[in-house]
């Protein structure tokens, strides 16, 4: 079982936030850290390759992670940190949620969506690392659980984390028994989560439902801007694009898809309204530079072309 430590104690203390910054991002995956006393910050840290996972367990000073977009755009696998609190709560936010996580339970973050992660007080943390196509392979949607408190009092919670204590103090052996140990934590998680699943999926539906209706307002408010794409949608919303797109996905539609159509819907209504307005200013006016192409999409979608559509009145009937 390889073994990596790391601590504070011998760094200057000018140099104990970089040096943080760094047994994070190697441990884990880049974050943005804000310390509540830099030079007088303590963390240890020690981590254990248990062969596709990793097990580490941290005690630090009060501290607060961000996952960022800029952190995100260049990884190649997805990840998850099933993060249990020992010591003192932690507060989680991320995908809109925002937990209270209390010692006795535990938290999964996704690695691949911004988040933000804290806690006020000296805390001691457990936290498993598993990719996310490892943790598919054993549970549905393992998203669905994110942001979500797990208790982990009783029942096979309560087994999962008292195995990561046990673990923690497990002397070194060789590398198939720690492979072997890895993949019974897995195992056990995957049918920790299968038990606390419940009425999950209506929670899930409705959170997710809740976000794509105000990515499509942040649309409808914006048809005349320029800056009117995914990644401004996204911005607005404080969520990942890929998140942004998967949202969409549930609707059968592009995120550019539903904004080309409410941009074409919103000329329609605009042309129907303002018989004077030039046609090219209102294609113009909803992000159209090219009449021609304008005058194409329009006619595909209402079966009219728009200067068609203003010699017929309001339109044609059922339009």
């Amino acid at each position: 079982m390889e073994v990596t430590a790391h601590s504070t104690a011998q760094t200057a203390p000018g140099q104990r936030s970089a040096h943080w910054n760094r047994v994070i991002a190697d441990t884990y995956f880049p974050l943005h850290l804000t310390f509540r006393d830099a030079a007088d910050f303590s963390g240890q840290l020690e981590q254990r390759q248990m062969g596709t996972v990793s097990l580490s367990r941290l005690a630090t000073e009060p501290l607060q992670y961000e996952r960022r977009p800029s952190h995100i755009s260049h990884t190649s696998e997805e990840e998850y940190l099933i993060t249990v609190p020992r010591l003192s709560p932690v507060e989680f936010r991320q995908i809109g949620r925002e937990v209270r996580c209390d010692p006795g339970g535990f938290i999964i973050e996704r690695g691949d969506e911004p988040y933000r992660f804290a806690y006020d007080a000296p805390n001691e943390l457990s936290v498993l690392k598993i990719g996310k196509k490892s943790l598919a392979e054993k549970v549905r949607d393992p998203d669905r659980f994110c942001a979500r408190i797990i208790d982990a009092r009783s029942g096979l919670p309560a087994l999962f984390t008292s195995m990561m204590q046990h673990l923690h103090a497990l002397p070194l052996g060789e590398g198939r028994a720690a492979e072997v140990l890895g993949r019974q934590m897995v195992e056990v998680l995957a049918l920790t989560l299968d038990e606390t699943a419940g009425d999950d999926h209506q929670v899930r539906s409705s959170v997710r439902a809740g976000h794509l209706r105000r990515a499509e307002q942040v649309v409808r408010r914006h048809l005349s801007s320029p800056e009117l794409s995914p990644d401004f949608v996204a911005d607005a919303c404080g969520i990942s694009k890929r998140y942004l797109h998967e949202l969409f996905g549930d609707t059968n539609q592009t995120v550019s898809q539903f904004i080309r159509e409410e941009r074409l819907t919103a000329a329609r209504d605009t042309i129907t309204a303002s018989p004077a307005l030039a046609m090219a200013e209102i294609a113009y006016r909803f992000g159209f530079c090219d009449q021609a192409q304008f005058s194409r999409l329009f006619k595909a979608k209402f079966g009219l072309s728009p200067s068609d559509w203003r010699k017929s009145g309001a339109g044609p009937a059922g339009h």
